[in-house]
């Protein structure tokens, strides 16, 4: 027979649901910070050598022009054709989820007789040979772009003693199978009516052996040419308010106190690509950390909520790296001056103390955009879209540039510092820079950026929570910059320095004093807006469905549509509360002070003291006093004016206490009582 409870056992009351939710909050804050911290799950920096391959050749690819391309762009009775191209080859590679080499030509508007003569040099692709394929497509942005047909060229074996396809290259017929059944029932019509148009279309090639290539001779690479896109997404630049340059010319020179900035001037919001010469190097390799199963399936597509993300990811980087009639492309000169004041001008010198996340591929094209709160537009993580939802790349993070008063006289690119948390003292002292400073001679703000390699800075860093590049690489990352971007002084640095933060902390400064004004978009709770390059943030606030304001995830009530389609896709057994059944807030979170944006208060000030300095300043406005509050209420003659919203207090008194009985229980919509419009604009409300 078992012993009889204790007494005192059952007389305990049972445990509040505050208490118990406090400890599972508390329990769930503890294993996020374990998983943050963590440092065995699988991903990060991979020490797998690059396995032994025979020397390989260096080929050059030559796409000419097409013929007799069928029209896809009926209202304009022509198309806009490029090549995305794709080179196959029997490599011995890492893994078998590094990512094959493609190159995309540019666009040629309104024509079906395209000519690009655009070269693509590739080193080390083996003697067993290799296979190029062509697909040609119509542009059509917004919509799908159009399949034109694709070009497939087998080539079996390659040497020295090749003579490829010649001097003009080789024409080849377009298949028609995967091509537009649109397209071409309008093109067999003209076909017939026209004799001079045949029906197949007709792509000219040239494919020439230039030697053998340098080792390492596994690592299959992009040669040249070194060529830049920008990218621009103008729906994203109007709502947040980003202005750029109209055109290329503009960027070597600044709008600050330019009468004609406002002509010169649009809004877009803008993606950069910049092809950096290879080979990249090969300590340069990280995997994505896959730190929560989910995060594997969306990188692998597997599963159905694995194959919606990473669906998701896709269309967000085809959104941002979009091509349309207002990209822009150019080529310049490989590990040349040209090429540092090229990425000079794509980042706007120093103005406006910006700061870009960046991702550079295993290929070495690097592509950035800038960074900050005001860009946090539905974008689930910053570097998985970069990246494309890439298994491996070279490395990510953050940079941003300075300029320097004067050149550092011992700067020599074998003697730049590399960071890696010892002292720097044998190092020169660095020159003054913008910023902090503000008067260090010609420049941002008070006149154009000089166009001089030599007077800037580079900051980069390894700050990046999806593939968390190892500290170690930094110096293989600094050398790779400093061959491609000459004259330019370069600084890798690892995140965690107290010397980086500083620095950080003065960007955001001097970017709140010279940048353009940003419309903020807040399409989610304040206390969620965690808008680091840190990716884990915001991939882990995706799990976090359900949870109250007052945690850090934020509340359900305040997510835009599509992040509750993330929510919903994440955890399907919680959909009550996604789709419209939040937790309800306690009444005791009000009597204790807890603000607006979910984060309670524990000072004195939420106490009996503040609720008796609003009794007193209310009643010195209804005398028609200068009173103030702290929700920016001020006394004008019997009236109280919040936020430019005046309302009469000559009311009786009946109706004030119903006032203030409503505005307590407001917790969300309004102007000026204590609503989240409130929170989101900087003004304390307090209840």
């Amino acid at each position: 027979m078992s012993a009889p409870p204790d007494q005192a056992t059952v007389d305990a009351p049972p445990k509040r649901n505050g208490t118990t939710t406090s400890a599972l909050l508390e329990k769930y804050a503890k294993q996020k910070e374990r998983i943050k911290t963590k440092t065995g799950p699988p991903g990060g920096f991979d020490p797998t050598p690059l396995p032994d391959a025979p020397p390989g050749y260096t080929v050059k690819f030559t796409f000419y022009r097409a013929f007799h391309l069928p029209i896809a762009d009926l209202h304009l009775h022509s198309s806009d054709p490029f090549i995305h191209a794709t080179l196959l080859h029997a490599a011995p590679t890492r893994h078998k989820e590094d990512p094959v080499l493609t190159r995309r030509t540019r666009t040629l508007r309104r024509t079906t007789e395209p000519e690009w003569r655009e070269e693509w040099i590739v080193a080390n692709v083996p003697a067993s040979g290799f296979a190029l394929k062509c697909r040609l497509y119509d542009e059509d942005w917004p919509d799908h772009d159009d399949r034109l047909g694709n070009v497939t060229v087998r080539v079996p074996h390659v040497s020295e003693d090749w003579e490829g396809f010649g001097p003009e290259g080789k024409i080849f017929e377009v298949k028609k199978r995967s091509g537009s059944r649109r397209a071409y029932f309008v093109h067999g019509i003209r076909s017939v009516f026209c004799r001079n148009v045949p029906l197949t279309p007709r792509l000219q090639l040239g494919i020439e052996v230039l030697g053998k290539s340098d080792p390492p001779h596994a690592q299959v690479y992009t040669v040249g040419p070194t060529h830049w896109v920008k990218h621009y997404s103008p729906m994203i630049g109007w709502v947040t308010g980003v202005k750029v340059n109209k055109d290329a010319d503009n960027d070597a020179t600044s709008s600050i106190h330019s009468k004609k900035s406002r002509r010169t001037k649009k809004f877009d919001f803008q993606a950069n690509e910049i092809q950096l010469a290879g080979p990249v190097p090969p300590k340069l390799y990280h995997r994505y950390v896959e730190f929560r199963p989910m995060i594997g399936r969306m990188f692998s597509s597997k599963g159905l909520r694995g194959r919606i993300l990473n669906a998701v990811l896709h269309k967000q980087h085809h959104r941002i790296y979009n091509f349309d009639s207002s990209t822009e492309y150019g080529n310049f000169e490989a590990c040349s001056e040209e090429a540092s004041l090229q990425f000079l001008k794509m980042v706007h010198f120093d103005e406006g103390g910006r700061i870009f996340t960046y991702v550079i591929t295993l290929d070495g094209l690097m592509r950035f955009t800038e960074t900050g709160k005001e860009f946090g537009i539905d974008l689930l993580s910053k570097h998985s879209m970069h990246s494309d939802v890439a298994t491996y790349i070279a490395c990510s993070g953050e940079f941003f540039i300075r300029r320097l008063a004067h050149p550092r006289k011992s700067h020599h690119r074998h003697h730049s510092h590399v960071s890696s948390g010892e002292s720097s003292s044998t190092q020169p002292p660095t020159p003054p820079t913008h910023p902090p400073n503000e008067n260090i001679g010609d420049g941002p703000p008070k006149s154009p950026p000089p166009p001089k390699p030599q007077l800037y800075q580079l900051i980069i860093d390894n700050d990046s929570g999806t593939y968390r590049p190892d500290k170690s690489v930094l110096p293989d990352l600094q050398k790779f910059l400093e061959r491609n971007l000459p004259g330019m002084e370069i600084k890798a640095m690892h995140c965690d320095e107290e010397e980086l933060k500083k620095m950080k902390k003065m960007q955001m400064e001097i970017k709140k004093k010279e940048g353009p004004a940003v419309r903020m978009v807040l399409n989610r709770s304040p206390s969620n807006s965690s808008f680091s390059s840190d990716d884990e943030s915001r991939l882990g606030d995706l799990a976090n469905l359900g949870d109250d304001d007052d945690d850090e995830g934020g509340g359900l009530g305040l997510r835009s549509k599509k992040e509750r389609a993330f929510d919903l896709v994440q955890e399907p057994q919680r959909w009550r509360e996604v789709i419209g059944y939040p937790k309800k807030r306690k009444t005791g979170d009000l009597e204790k002070g807890k603000g607006l944006d979910g984060a309670g208060d524990e000072d004195e000030k939420v106490g009996g003291k503040v609720r008796e300095e609003e009794e007193e300043e209310e009643e010195g406005v209804k005398e028609g006093g200068d009173g103030k509050a702290d929700g920016d209420v001020k006394g004008h003659g019997g009236k109280t004016k919040v936020d430019g919203d005046v309302k009469d207090l000559s009311d009786s008194k009946e109706q004030d206490e119903k006032r203030e009985e409503k505005s307590g229980d407001t917790e969300g919509n309004g102007s000026g009582n204590g609503n989240g419009d409130a929170a989101s604009s900087g003004v304390e409300t307090k209840a």
